[in-house]
């Protein structure tokens, strides 16, 4: 149903701010890790509409005893969308290619609205819910491949 592709940073930035951050200016969607060596984004795409979003970026959290770990940031679908598999495709993809290059660890700090949604793809919550400013209540949230 969905097509996943690779896309630019700029390609994400749209969906970030209206799911994401709609409260915020647009450059609250332009992210340091958005060009770092190693970083990839994807997009599910319904037909020729980009509908769904999510960014990957070599990043260690320090919890983890895993050299090299990917961390997914600014995952997002827009409404019309959410429920149909658009962000399971995306994450299936990912992991496809982050395993490819050896590493087998992902994490993300999820906002604990959606913490059910990662939980059903397979990620395991780390820590406590601590806030994130200004969007609110998070948890880190992480998945061996």
């Amino acid at each position: 149903m969905f097509e996943i592709r690779k896309i630019k940073p700029i390609d994400t930035y749209e969906i970030r701010h209206r799911v994401l951050r709609p409260h915020q200016n647009f450059e609250a969607c332009k992210y340091d890790t958005d060009y770092m060596e190693g970083s990839f984004h994807l997009g599910a795409f319904y037909g020729d509409k980009l509908v769904s979003i999510a960014s990957f970026c070599l990043e260690k959290h320090p919890a983890f005893p895993f050299e090299k770990q990917y961390r997914l940031r600014a995952m997002a679908t827009l409404e019309e969308y959410r429920t149909k598999g658009a962000g399971r495709a995306l994450v299936k993809e990912a992991e496809d290619i982050i395993k490819g290059q050896g590493i087998n660890f992902l994490w993300c700090k999820g906002r604990t609205s959606v913490q059910g949604y990662y939980k059903r793809l397979g990620f395991k919550p780390y820590g406590e819910v601590f806030d994130y400013p200004p969007i609110g209540p998070h948890i880190i949230m992480y998945k061996g491949l």
